[in-house]
């Protein structure tokens, strides 16, 4: 491997691409920006070891964007190689950093065949199955991979690529527009520990951006307001969206609703108050009636945020994980070009503790949620 763990690499911004879909140049080199994601790369006797547990799960039954898939006996993450276990084990253990990164997963673009113009023509496929089951054995080294009977039927591993009519929605589907930063589905009480990007294509080298809230600089004030229940934070319409189009009877639908008319006020910092965790999803936030001091204190902390980002382009055989607890994402606009070279990631989300989603938040498996 090129860096092993312990030794993992950090990034740091402005600092050369060491492999194809690793970092782009995002902010100044400073002591403002030390929370620096952490770097694995495989070597290729480590990609054959992965090349051989895809051949042995490769006529497996249910796939890995199933929920069954993870309540099997295979212990699938104890066939990931060493040296990478041990690097996610001590990811998940130390919150070192806020987001890291492993590149060398092998991917062939020919096989992938053409980016689907919908994820609804992902499902069911087999020419990213390997990637799938790669994806799968990384988040169960994390904790627990989940997903949402809101979100492309349930499936517990998702398709993240434009769709035509979707430019301008502040979604994984959208391009033209920023996505702007937030905590994925942080109107959401069981929302994920960890978010995990794994890149199957990006010829134009379209930047998630990731901001941690460790580099953040907030006077005292701000901080004591921020970590005060003084913000909602609604369902983001993609939620509400794909299950009226779907199944405008579902019984998940009218939690939505209610999550929407009648927000719970909740805190944007909280935990440790000099090194807290954060919630946020500024397109869908808004705090009481006239309450000015909040919105001013999120709007710094916004500004803070951006003047903290990084930017990685995640390339064909890289995996960006983030903790959504200590950073925000999103994305720089693109335009799209619908010829079936587009941007194509998987995602994956990740609980370390699963129990959270049996109080009243499963419909059917606890795996998947509403």
């Amino acid at each position: 491997m090129t860096s092993t763990y312990p030794a993992a690499r950090a990034l740091r911004p402005g600092a050369a691409d060491p492999v194809p879909g690793g970092p782009v140049p995002g902010g100044p080199d400073t002591p403002d920006t030390p929370d620096t994601p952490l770097e694995y790369h495989l070597d290729a006797r480590e990609a054959a070891e992965l090349r051989a547990v895809a051949a042995r799960f490769a006529d497996t039954q249910p796939a890995p964007d199933q929920p069954e898939f993870y309540d099997g006996d295979h212990a699938a993450e104890e066939l990931l190689p060493a040296g990478l276990r041990a690097f996610l084990l001590s990811y998940r253990r130390t919150e070192s950093t806020a987001a890291c990164l492993v590149h060398g997963f092998p991917v062939d673009d020919a096989r992938l065949g053409p980016t689907p113009g919908h994820w609804r023509e992902a499902i069911g496929g087999r020419a990213a199955r390997a990637q799938e089951l790669w994806l799968a054995m990384c988040g169960l080294a994390l904790g627990d991979p989940f997903g949402w009977v809101t979100l492309q039927e349930g499936r517990i591993i998702q398709n993240i690529l434009p769709i035509r009519g979707d430019e301008r929605r502040q979604s994984g589907y959208g391009s033209e527009s920023l996505l702007e930063f937030h905590t994925e589905d942080g109107f959401h009480p069981n929302r994920c520990d960890y978010l995990l990007l794994f890149g199957l294509r990006n010829r134009d080298r379209v930047p998630t951006v990731v901001s941690s809230v460790r580099d953040v600089r907030l006077s005292d004030h701000d901080r004591t307001v921020l970590a005060e229940e003084r913000f909602h934070i609604l369902p983001d319409t993609e939620h509400i969206r794909q299950l009226e189009a779907s199944a405008p009877r579902h019984p998940a639908l009218p939690r939505l609703y209610a999550m929407t008319d009648r927000p719970v006020p909740s805190a944007v910092l909280f935990g440790d108050r000099l090194n807290p965790y954060l919630r946020i999803d500024r397109p869908f936030m808004r705090v009481g009636p006239g309450d000015t001091e909040a919105a001013a204190a999120l709007d710094r902390l916004m500004d803070e945020l951006r003047r903290v980002q990084r930017e990685i382009a995640v390339g064909p055989g890289s995996l960006l994980i983030v903790d959504n607890y200590r950073a925000v994402h999103g994305r720089r606009a693109f335009t799209p070009r619908y010829d079936g070279t587009d941007r194509w990631l998987k995602k994956l989300t990740v609980s370390r503790n699963l129990r959270r989603n049996l109080s009243g938040y499963a419909l059917e498996h606890p795996r998947v949620i509403v």
